[in-house]
């Protein structure tokens, strides 16, 4: 009775830190699920490496979806952006209040699009600024019962390097192309201009100038996303993290499989 009562007490601590608006405290939270989950195998099988077995086993989790899931999907070689009507903004927690902040930074409206990747439904709502050289897009998410929205700002150099910065809440699915440059805000960016002034200062910090940026023409925005997810998809195929399914598709190699457990993990200690 006192072993369950030591548990009982740490879990309680340990939802009353999740509770708190402070992330240190919150993650103070989690470090005690882990401890107590230590402390209940170590008790139950009376040595201390079972809690130590306890421990390491929630970095395992994500292995369920990997292997029930992941590893069935199936990526197209040669998707498309097509037109499409996005879902209501306000379904979405953030999108109306970007997409409005977008158009307050004199960004222009291009199109809605949309495709599906990986299952799951992504709409793009995508805007340009000739002046900041710079294409902006908010996009909506939708996977089972789960919705988020994300904004990127994008820029091309005339020696063909794309510059990014995103507030994506989660690790990438596949690995960046050499010549893409990323810049990924953690998730408390959650404001547009917060988004457009990193990326301000990540372009400074790559020492480019306003004259190394070409000037995005919007006949040719979608194709340039296309033709940039088309050479991510054949990096990923070179460094083994892809592999043929069919003509058609792509699937996660084995190797693939472990990349994505890393990034889950990696997820796993960032949002906690």
């Amino acid at each position: 009775m006192r072993e369950f009562l030591i548990v009982l007490s740490i879990l309680i601590v340990g939802f009353a830190l999740r509770s708190c608006r402070t992330i240190l405290l919150r993650k103070l939270g989690a470090l005690t699920f882990l401890l107590s989950s230590a402390l209940a195998c170590s008790f139950i099988c009376c040595c201390w490496w079972a809690g130590l077995i306890g421990l390491v086993l929630w970095f395992f989790i994500p292995w369920f979806d990997l292997l029930k899931r992941v590893r069935h999907l199936r990526l197209p070689r040669a998707n498309r952006l097509n037109l499409k009507n996005p879902p209501q903004e306000d379904y979405y927690p953030n999108a109306a209040r970007m997409i409005e902040e977008i158009e307050e930074a004199d960004f222009e409206h291009v199109t809605d699009r949309g495709w599906n990747w990986a299952g799951m439904q992504q709409y793009y709502r995508i805007f340009w600024h000739p002046e900041a050289r710079a294409v902006a897009s908010v996009c909506l998410c939708e996977h089972d019962n789960v919705a988020f929205a994300f904004a990127t700002i994008c820029c091309r150099t005339a020696n063909g390097r794309n510059v990014h910065t995103s507030n994506y809440p989660f690790s990438t699915m596949l690995k960046h192309a050499p010549e893409a440059n990323w810049l990924h805000l953690p998730c408390e960016k959650n404001r547009f201009p917060m988004v457009f002034h990193d990326h301000e200062n990540h372009l400074a910090k790559l020492n480019l100038e306003e004259g190394d940026l070409k000037i995005p023409d919007p006949d040719e925005i979608i194709a340039a996303i296309e033709e940039e997810m088309k050479r991510q998809l054949d990096y990923n195929i070179t460094q083994g993290i892809l592999v043929p399914a069919d003509d058609e598709n792509l699937r996660y190699s084995r190797r693939g499989l472990f990349f994505l457990w890393k990034q889950s993990v990696k997820d796993m200690i960032r949002l906690c």
